[in-house]
């Protein structure tokens, strides 16, 4: 018997199967062929079938298809959409329109050859549908109508000639009703937020506006008091309830400010938990101090007295938002958020998974084999082989999970720049709202330094004459993004520093590990978790000239012996491309920021899991 012939449309399906994963974003995509209509969910894009004759049509109506998919996958994000989406079916109906010939515009844009490609899909369509034979505007859908138009000016092509005879016919119209919301078109494509805004302007311009519901942003107004702060409130109450002085800063009101800057510590609390109408100017520090929710750096390194410093007269605590202005940190955050969209929804995923994990060890563990309650269907098997075995039941039992609170420290080198900062930050941004989700306090943290080769510091250094062996001789910068007690939505847009020009510089990573661990000691939290992210061994060119190549890397160990033996915090640490296994005991090396996210999540699931006061939940998980 012969062997049949290979399928000569497979290698077809193959290569376009793997080139939407990739124009998707999503490896975890399935690709499939059917006769049956196309359709996209989150995991799955059915593409037409491409028979084995391959015709043209066949083919590029597959590419044209595949290609939408993906861009809509690549650049929608659908709690955005379903944030602005309207109530009535018609501008539902128009809003979903938009929102395509958004992500599809943005692809042309991006990879000019997608536009040929769903150009076909397109024309295809439309001749099905007898749209080069219409001669009247209301023979169209006007949602059809819409996507077309909307991208047709948004690309700036000419559609293919059946499509471009619906936009032909609709133009004038779109362009009577709502002609001002269309000159602010191309500004808004690449935010999807702001694009979803112009949509429904449009919507209403064109007779629809009595369908879209109430204004989301004058809700999103009331959610950053309401819906938002329920997410994190619980933070708040459990501070409460162990007794910390932070409700009663919180609550003073404007006549006993004058008592609250006696304290020092209650004023700190204050301007970090107090509400956004409330000045921060009133708890400031004294001019020329340190902030007052971090201790003050000590110079010599408690972990080996032999390390040396220069001066640390010119080294820097500081938080994100005294290095930019608002107006600056909001563009920021809006370029990471426009540059890792496409990342967002992989991180949530892992996000979710970390936070079910720490629900479940919050909230629930199980007694087996006890004489009432839940019957437990896992031993049934014993009845059914032995009709004597008495049922088995099982009860469900609080289990007690420490207060705790976990430490990101970001290296903020330069050799970070470009997509592993941008990853780091998304990752932190996402982590930092799952831990309050769960009641787990959440600080980020940066290291660098303020100049490149040494700064004022080694100015200093060759007035007095370069003493051989000056330790250390570089200006440090010491970032606070959040501090533990800040709820995210207040300090959000602080990552966004990340991507400022001129921001990362050298790396002298000892001295930032020690200063993270302090501020952990500060805490009263039962559990302190610190995690090191970076992508290499500590650098500074200045100190390394002028003392041993291993100076800065010896304090680095010493740094980490010292924190790993004390067991006060629990270090782990994530290497990008850089293996920090050498340093760190509990540490994991990954070779591409693509996979910080997964690796972030698992480190700090394993560190939760392994808390011994978690073991008994373990086994009983498993005995179940």
């Amino acid at each position: 018997m012969s062997k049949p012939t290979e399928n000569p449309a497979d290698p077809f399906k193959k290569a376009l199967a793997e080139a939407t994963k990739a124009m998707a974003n999503d490896p975890d995509l399935n690709v499939s062929f059917s006769v049956d209509p196309p359709g996209l969910t989150k995991e799955q894009a059915r593409l037409p079938q491409v028979t084995r004759r391959m015709t043209r049509d066949e083919v590029m109506l597959a590419r044209g298809t595949a290609d939408a998919y993906a861009l809509r996958l690549r650049f929608h994000n659908d709690a955005t959409h379903a944030r602005y989406n309207p109530q009535g079916e018609t501008a539902r109906e128009l809003f979903d329109a938009m929102e395509t010939a958004r992500c599809e515009a943005i692809g042309a844009r991006a990879m000019p050859g997608t536009a040929g490609n769903i150009d076909a899909k397109i024309e295809a369509e439309s001749l099905k549908l007898g749209y080069d034979q219409v001669t009247k505007p209301d023979a169209v859908p006007l949602s059809t109508a819409a996507g077309l138009v909307l991208r047709h000016l948004a690309t700036g092509r000419t559609l293919p000639p059946a499509a471009q005879n619906v936009v032909d016919l609709w133009l004038p119209h779109f362009q009577d009703k709502a002609g001002g919301q269309l000159e602010h078109l191309q500004e808004t494509l690449a935010d999807q937020a702001e694009f979803s805004r112009l949509a429904r302007k449009l919507i209403a311009d064109l007779g629809y506006g009595d369908e879209l519901g109430d204004d989301p942003d004058i809700e999103n107004e009331d959610a950053d008091q309401g819906a938002e702060s329920d997410e994190f409130e619980q933070d708040d109450n459990a501070d409460t309830d162990a007794g910390d002085e932070e409700e009663s800063s919180e609550d003073m009101d404007a006549s006993s400010e004058d008592q609250q800057s006696a304290d020092q510590k209650q004023a700190q609390v204050s301007m970090e938990e107090r509400d956004d109408s409330e000045s921060a100017e009133e708890v400031e520090a004294p001019e020329g101090q340190p902030p007052l929710d971090a201790p003050q750096l000590t110079g010599p390194s408690e972990a080996d007295p032999h390390y040396k410093v220069f001066t640390t007269e010119h080294d820097e605590e500081i938080k994100a938002e005294e290095l930019a202005e608002p107006a600056e940190l909001e563009r920021l955050r809006a370029y990471l958020d426009q540059q890792l969209d496409p990342l967002k929804g992989a991180v949530s995923r892992l996000a979710n998974k970390l936070q079910r994990r720490l629900q479940a060890q919050q909230n629930r563990s199980w007694q087996f084999d006890m004489e009432e309650g839940t019957l437990d269907a896992g031993r049934l098997a014993r009845v059914v082989a032995n009709p004597t075995t008495p049922l088995s039941f099982k009860v469900e039992k609080d289990t007690e999970f420490r207060d705790t609170v976990v430490t990101l420290l970001l290296d903020n080198s330069g050799s970070m720049r470009g997509r592993p900062i941008s990853i780091a930050a998304i990752c932190a941004d996402v982590l930092a709202r799952t831990l309050e989700r769960c009641q787990v306090k959440c600080e980020i943290l940066g290291f660098t330094t303020r100049a490149w080769k040494g700064g004022k510091s080694r100015e200093e250094w060759l007035a007095a004459g370069r003493d051989p062996n000056p330790g250390r001789l570089n200006d440090l910068r010491h970032i606070i993004y959040k501090s533990a007690d800040a709820p995210w939505r207040r300090v959000r847009d602080n990552l966004g520093l990340m991507m400022k020009e001129g921001l990362l510089k050298e790396n002298i990573d000892g001295e930032a590990l020690e200063w993270a661990h302090r501020r952990m000691l500060a805490r009263p939290e039962a559990r302190r978790i610190l995690m090191v992210i970076s992508d290499g061994a500590p650098v500074d060119d200045s100190t390394l000239s002028v003392n041993s190549a291993s100076y800065l890397e010896k304090h680095l160990r010493d740094v980490i012996a010292m924190i790993e033996k004390r067991r006060a915090v629990e270090l782990t640490a994530i290497g990008i491309g850089h293996d920090v296994t050498r340093y760190y005991s509990r540490a994991v090396t990954i070779t591409d920021a693509e996979q910080l996210a997964g690796a972030i999540t698992e480190q700090l699931a394993s560190l939760f899991d392994s808390d011994p006061r978690n073991t008994g939940r373990a086994k009983a998980r498993k005995a179940g």
